[in-house]
């Protein structure tokens, strides 16, 4: 086994179609999540960044083995794992509400560029743990992630008044209840009436409630036209 291992770890023609073969099927898995949930750098995305990730470690590895040049043989990994910002940065987007979207799938692709470093390099144990992992906290933890979201104390809200008195009403009308309101923003709204007025606010409630019960509650309130929760 260990001499397999070893034999694999070199660079040929061989440990060169695996290397790929893994980090096409690692970075699959991890894209397809991506993918389905809509996000702007999917399947495709996620295995273009693994695929060129582990040709880097594996023509950084070539350099040395074969060429038998002195080089650092980190030093072009490291480019990539500082490099793979640009693209991490252009799936994130501030929206007009100031809500903050694509930082999951920003990390997810800067961790699998580094999963694809250790494809290229043969350390195939850390590429194997490291994909269940990515894998797991991309899928398992989203439903922990949301509920934790959905029933806690804090929420941000954005919300639309027929005019600006029906906002002071349902400020008024939130601390009668108790819920403390912070992180206070007017903001301009889409409507032609020019009298509407569109606001983001932080509510901390009293005890933990289910969000969305929370947002049908508000909607009832004198003057709000429309509610919706931001992240």
């Amino acid at each position: 086994m260990e001499t397999i291992l070893a034999y694999l770890r070199e660079v040929n023609t061989i440990s060169i179609i695996l290397r790929l073969t893994l980090a096409t099927l690692f970075a699959g898995i991890i894209g397809l999540e991506r993918g389905q949930k809509k996000r702007p750098a999917g399947f495709r995305t996620h295995i273009l960044v693994c695929i060129g990730a582990t040709i880097i470690m594996i023509t950084n590895q070539y350099i040395i083995d074969v060429m038998d040049m002195s080089s650092d043989p980190t030093r072009l990994g490291a480019q990539v794992i500082s490099g793979i910002g640009f693209l991490g940065a252009g799936t994130i987007i501030v929206d007009r509400r100031n809500q903050v979207k694509g930082l999951t799938t920003a990390a997810g692709l800067w961790a699998c560029a580094c999963m694809g470093l250790a494809i290229g390099i043969g350390f195939y144990e850390g590429a194997i743990i490291s994909c269940i992992f990515l894998f797991g906290v991309m899928t398992g933890l989203h439903k922990l992630d949301l509920y934790v979201q959905n029933n806690s104390k804090v929420i941000n809200i954005y919300a639309e008044f027929n005019n600006i008195s029906n906002v002071t009403n349902f400020i008024k009308n939130l601390r009668e209840r108790g819920i403390r309101i912070s992180n206070f923003e007017v903001q301009k709204t889409d409507k032609i009436d020019k009298s509407s007025v569109g606001v983001i606010m932080t509510l901390r409630l009293l005890d933990k409630v289910n969000h969305a019960d929370c947002i049908l509650a508000l909607h009832n309130e004198e003057g709000v036209s429309f509610i919706e929760e931001i992240a």
